[in-house]
């Protein structure tokens, strides 16, 4: 037992935490504080973690996820007991879906507390196990390595946020010091050499109609330069999922766009590929794609598949799987082999032509010129993050991306509310970048409160909202299934005046031209500024 000098000397648990996070490159933090995280408030601002206080910890979440799509250091959210963890539920489901590695750092009453006091308690772990990769509880006494567990959890295979549940005693008593190695990161892991490298080498080596279709994986491996080089050097069309667009610049001439959520995409992207003699999957996965992409093959067509981790999904099959790095998958795939003419009959060609009409926007006013017009007055290495609805599948069809990471939206769970919260996190990781948002207007109503998170960090942000009064998307699949209008129709607010009070620039426009004007002196505001695109409802109709 040691005596009172030695627990002195010692850290309590929540700066152990602290401090293994920050080695872990961590820098912001995000959250509402209540009793339960004070220790670990206070010790994450002590090591150089910023605080940042968001509005509502759903909102914190995706904060969060806006600095790790800019920095590569897990997202770190935190919340106390009861209704901050259940508020910050769905940010954390989107994170399981979108592959984002997340620390879930959570407030607990001491469990010897929990058999007698009730008030806002319930089993966070028993909520967050199904959205999690992991929930760990903070013991007293190995505190240190609870938390490098969840960091390495958080950051292997197939990324994803970890759960720690942290008692008030863990946290705030003394623990044992003890010396740290970090863990070095794993090689990359290449297919080892056999019958099925063989096989899988001499498919793409006689192909002449091959395609490759990039995901998530590709880009949360750093796989972004080797799929460019491949298809560059062997002549390959690339198709991406909408998170990974830009892994090789959309103006590309092999690039062939996102796909995921648009019908209008699908009937010319599924028949090209039921054209190509190899398939060339690499870090894609199914979890962002709409019901068509299930079962888009034959189970016996020739498909290679490179993906992080072994797949359960049962979305697609694959004659050839090989597991672990997607570059150096590739690499193993292309070494040596020579490149051939491929798609000498022009199709590749004429089916980027035939997206690009397809998407074209009409004339006039709409959400297409919008989308246009923002292209055109945005730096070419603007983030941009879109919000859930039927403008983001309109914006990932057209939007050309030219590097990674410069589009953020919830892809996979599709989840309203999140655009706002990543460009304020996107924008505190990259001050010196251009960040840009395009929200529904549903959506920016949803998190309007974060408005004033914008304002107190003085963030320069450029907020679109697309405000046709409506829930778009459901009141166009209500129509078609022949469905009266019911609860997705409302009365408009007035953006450009919520904008001001809340302290920024709040403007509305009608036109493509007003709109320009006023990207162009958002670059000197240092406040946020919030363009109210006023459109008509039902213009989304035949867009996507």
């Amino acid at each position: 037992m040691p005596d009172a000098t030695t627990q002195l000397d010692q850290p309590t648990g929540a700066r152990l935490i602290a401090e293994r996070l920050h080695r872990a490159g961590i820098r912001h933090a995000f959250g509402i504080p209540g009793g339960e995280v004070l220790a670990l408030v206070d010790a994450l601002d002590a090591v150089g973690i910023g605080f940042t206080l968001c509005k509502h910890e759903n909102s914190g979440g995706f904060m969060a996820e806006g600095v790790q799509n800019v920095t590569g250091a897990p997202a770190l959210l935190v919340a106390t007991i009861g209704p901050g963890v259940s508020n910050a539920v769905n940010a954390v489901a989107s994170a399981w879906q979108d592959r984002v590695p997340m620390i879930f750092l959570t407030g607990r009453i001491d469990p010897a507390v929990e058999q007698t006091y009730t008030h806002q308690i319930f089993d966070h772990q028993a909520v967050l196990r199904p959205i999690t990769k992991a929930s760990l509880q903070a013991v007293d006494g190995a505190v240190d390595v609870v938390i490098d567990k969840a960091v390495s959890l958080a950051l292997s295979g197939q990324p994803g946020p970890v759960h720690v549940d942290v008692p008030i005693g863990a946290a705030e008593g003394a623990q044992p010091l003890r010396s740290f190695r970090d863990r070095p990161l794993p090689a990359p892991v290449r297919p080892t050499a056999g019958p099925d490298l063989d096989a899988a080498r001499s498919c793409l080596a006689g192909a002449v109609r091959p395609v490759m279709i990039a995901g998530v994986d590709a880009v949360n491996q750093g796989a972004a330069a080797t799929v460019t080089e491949v298809c560059r050097r062997f002549r390959i069309p690339l198709i991406t999922t909408y998170k990974a667009k830009g892994v090789l610049p959309e103006d590309d001439p092999l690039a062939l766009g996102a796909a995921g959520l648009s019908p209008k995409a699908d009937r010319i992207l599924l028949p090209f590929l039921a054209d190509s003699d190899c398939i060339l999957l690499a870090g894609y996965d199914p979890v962002e794609m709409r019901t068509s992409w299930c079962q888009p093959w034959p189970a016996d067509a020739p498909v290679i598949e490179l993906s992080a981790v072994p797949p359960s999904h049962g979305s697609h099959a694959a004659r050839w799987l090989f597991t672990g790095n997607v570059g150096a998958g590739l690499e193993a795939l292309t070494d040596g082999l020579a490149p051939r003419a491929t798609w000498a009959d022009g199709q590749a060609a004429d089916t980027r032509a035939t997206l690009r009409r397809a998407f074209a926007p009409p004339e006039g006013w709409g959400p297409g010129a919008v989308i246009q017009t923002l292209r055109a007055g945005l730096p070419r290495d603007a983030i941009v993050t879109v919000d859930t609805g039927a403008h983001r599948i309109l914006f990932c069809q057209m939007w050309e991306s030219y590097a990674p990471r410069t589009v953020m939206q919830s892809a996979s769970l599709s989840t309203m509310g999140c655009a706002l919260g990543q460009a304020i996190g996107a924008k505190l990781a990259a001050p010196e970048r251009t960040v840009a948002s395009v929200i529904g207007d549903a959506s920016l109503e949803m998190v309007i409160g974060e408005l004033a998170t914008a304002r107190d960090l003085r963030l320069p942000l450029v907020l679109v909202v697309l405000a046709d009064e409506s829930l778009a998307l459901i009141e166009l699949k209500q129509r078609a299934s022949n469905r009266p209008n019911v609860g997705v129709d409302f009365p408009g607010t007035d953006f450009a005046a919520i904008g001001r009070a809340f302290g920024g620039h709040g403007v509305a426009v009608d036109d493509a031209d007003a709109l320009a004007r006023e990207l162009a002196m958002a670059r000197d505001r240092d406040t946020f500024t919030l363009i109210s695109c006023r459109i008509s409802r039902q213009a989304y109709d035949g867009a996507f």
